[in-house]
């Protein structure tokens, strides 16, 4: 590891102003200190945000819907009471990742910033692709954790399980940089391997993420989140899913379905949705909606098996859901 620089921001804007460069921010400094480990992240400072305050509020607005400050934990989503039963889906993703000491310390912001966990961007013994190489090894190589869905140029599939959910929720970001704040559907945020290989997102070098916003529910709408690993204690998911529904009596009205640790990005599956909006929720239009949403698969030479698992658990969303 680097010797670096450690400097303490006091708001938003000297956190601003400290950035650029060679700087890295660091909230839970969980991912960062694991790049630094891996020589993949090598920088001369970290500015810490970790005590900035006003970072770390969860709130509920009637009009505006929820507001989560970036420093937000994972342990604090699970233990909400207000984000357990509105937005039940991000409780759930954020209760099923990783272990209670991680969650504790890990964040919301840094959740979503957090770098792939492809095994050949996280060696030294490998130029892939994501480091300017020109060579995706996963494409011939191990990828039995890797994407089944936009996988021809790169194969890593999000880390982020909130992120997951808060596609599904309807989230947007709040980032603020020199030039001050714009905001940004999440869907939106997230860039895949044909637009820039380099990168998974679109944050400046000079911005923050300073607060998560998801839209109100109407009444009666539902979120589950369901994950699947191969072991039920600390593991990174084989497949995830989020869904949510809103409903008129037995009729679906409008669905959101993302697919988690399928593609480069969360993987918002429109041809399900459509398979169950206008028409009853049972589970016979979930299993119609389960087989549009892996229909396009492009699975890799050790991965198939993940087609299977992702219908299953759209399946059972959808009628936990309902």
């Amino acid at each position: 590891m680097n010797s670096f620089e450690w400097t303490e921001a006091k708001t938003v804007e000297d956190a601003v102003a400290r950035m650029g460069g060679s700087s890295v921010v660091k909230a839970g400094g969980l991912d960062l200190l694991d790049r630094m480990k891996e020589g993949i992240s090598t920088p001369a400072r970290l500015v810490n945000i970790r005590n900035v305050a006003g970072l770390d509020a969860i709130r509920e607005d009637a009009k505006t819907g929820l507001h989560l400050g970036p420093l937000v934990t994972l342990a604090q989503l699970d233990a909400s009471s207000l984000v357990r039963r509105r937005y039940t889906a991000l409780a759930d993703a954020a209760g099923h990742a990783a272990t209670p000491q991680i969650r504790n310390v890990a964040t919301v912001g840094g959740n979503l910033l957090q770098r792939p966990r492809c095994w050949y961007f996280r060696s030294e013994d490998f130029h892939c692709l994501k480091k300017g190489g020109d060579t995706c090894f996963a494409l011939e190589g191990e990828n039995q954790y890797h994407a089944i869905f936009g996988n021809r140029v790169c194969a890593i599939v999000h880390p982020s399980a909130t992120a997951t959910a808060l596609v599904a929720l309807g989230a947007r970001l709040e980032l603020t940089g020199p030039g001050g704040k714009r905001e940004v559907a999440l869907e939106d945020f997230f860039v895949t391997p044909e637009k820039d290989v380099r990168r998974e997102n679109s944050i400046g070098e000079k911005e923050l993420i300073t607060a998560v916003r998801v839209p109100p529910l109407s009444q009666g709408t539902r979120s589950v989140y369901l994950k699947q690993g191969e072991k039920e204690s600390f593991d990174w998911p084989v497949a995830d899913v989020a869904v949510v529904l809103e409903r008129s009596g037995v009729r679906c009205t409008r669905a959101s379905i993302v697919l988690g640790a399928a593609a480069p990005v969360p993987l918002r599956v429109r041809a399900a949705e459509e398979a169950l909006e206008g028409r009853a929720v049972n589970e016979e239009t979930a299993r119609v909606a389960a087989s549009a949403a892996v229909r396009g698969a492009t699975p890799l030479s050790r991965n198939g098996y993940k087609v299977p698992i992702f219908e299953t658990l759209v399946r059972r969303a959808i009628m936990a859901a309902a």
